[in-house]
């Protein structure tokens, strides 16, 4: 089961408003964003951003269906997919998909970005029309291919539980500086550094450098 969302990041909200007023040519009404838990297994997915918040319950259907879930993402599905939710709901029959089709909508994009062990991140573009052909699919992929940068560094912010030096120990050991040397560019000591990694591994629940590296990651920090 996914968990309660916070939808209270302003900045997110705006960048979420933002992006669904640029696609109104295209009946873009609803926009989401599932990402893994960083504490879970890989076919555990949150719903991180949802636009409008009303569509909570059909939102985190689909996050708890296996739909675009592991088995997609493992084997060599492609990462932009179009559906048209009214035909695949006759062969695909799950709730996420009568919820969404209960609230109108009738088509939807959705675009991952890949992250370490079989994790991703996926944005999903909901219409309640049907798309003519997939040259508008297409522009809806490249729409969050430009917002996702700005995107996944709200939800980071939002989301990180590390403090600011944490995260830079962290970031110095993901380009694999050893403590002593992270210490020099840090302007602190050796210990220091290990004081903040340890820190990090703790609020992250590991107990070794790659395994926090790769969880925050799963967080977007890195």
């Amino acid at each position: 089961m996914t968990l309660p969302v916070n939808f209270d990041s302003p900045a997110v909200s705006e960048i979420m408003s933002d992006w669904l007023a640029a696609l109104r040519e295209f009946s873009v009404e609803s926009l989401m964003v599932l990402g893994p838990d960083p504490f879970a297994g890989q076919e555990v997915r949150l719903v991180l951003a949802l636009h409008p918040p009303r569509l909570l319950e059909a939102a985190q259907s689909l996050a708890e269906s296996g739909d675009f879930g592991v088995a997609w993402r493992e084997s060599d599905a492609p990462l932009v997919a179009w559906q048209d939710i009214s035909k695949s709901a006759c062969e695909h029959p799950e709730r996420w998909r009568r919820l969404w089709l209960a609230h109108g909508y009738q088509s939807v994009v959705r675009i991952a970005f890949p992250l370490t062990v079989g994790r991703a991140f996926e944005c999903y573009l909901f219409s309640s029309r049907q798309w003519a052909d997939r040259s508008e699919a297409a522009q809806l992929a490249w729409s969050a291919l430009n917002i996702w940068p700005l995107l996944k560094r709200a939800l980071a912010e939002a989301r990180c539980p590390l403090s600011p030096r944490e995260l830079e120990c962290l970031h110095l050991a993901f380009e694999g500086l050893t403590a002593r040397a992270s210490g020099e560019q840090m302007l602190c000591s050796e210990r220091t550094v290990n004081f903040h990694l340890a820190n990090a591994m703790a609020k992250l629940r590991v107990d070794n450098k790659l395994a926090a590296v790769q969880r925050a990651s799963w967080f977007g920090l890195i």
